[in-house]
């Protein structure tokens, strides 16, 4: 059966030439395994023959119901639909308190662009203003960047997810 494949598969780039004849095969393979023997042939059945008419219809069927309805008092209260699909989410967690070293590297940061934008503020030039700009800018990103952690936090627990 492979190898059918494989060599039709290689002199066509769309596909095997006779779909039929490779389909065929593996159907024949899966029946040799057993693999849908428990199901329902529909050629298999023949319908029974109606009394009445003589026909192969079926005939008019008679329903019979099992269960009584159940009462009104023991079934569950509605619920309206709109309440149902309603998701509140739960409160996020607060943001956790900046550290001092933190907070001088946003200061940098926004000390930075005030140079870049406004260097008049601090009673500079802008071709002094801005090379401190950039260099105030760098550092307060480094700094940050430095500061980011590569391990999970200390109270973690023993699974720490995925590490990649």
């Amino acid at each position: 059966m492979e190898r059918l494949w494989m060599n039709a598969r290689r002199d066509s780039t769309d596909g095997p030439e006779n779909v039929d004849e490779l389909f065929a095969e593996i159907v024949a393979g899966l029946e040799r395994d057993g693999v849908g023997k428990d199901w329902l042939d529909l050629d298999e059945v023949s319908p029974e023959k109606n009394t009445e008419t003589g026909h192969d219809e079926p005939g008019p069927r008679t329903v019979v119901a099992e269960d009584p309805a159940p009462d009104p008092a023991d079934e569950p209260e509605r619920r309206d639909p709109a309440d149902e699909d309603h998701y509140v989410p739960p409160e996020p967690p607060p943001f956790p308190v900046l550290r001092a070293s933190t907070l001088a590297a946003l200061g940098l940061f926004v000390l930075g662009i005030l140079l870049l934008v406004a260097p008049g503020i601090f009673g500079l030039q802008s071709r002094i203003g801005t090379p401190l700009s950039l260099v105030a800018l760098c550092a307060g990103v480094g700094w940050l960047i430095l500061r980011m952690r590569n391990s999970p936090p200390p109270d973690s627990g023993w699974d720490d997810g995925a590490q990649v």
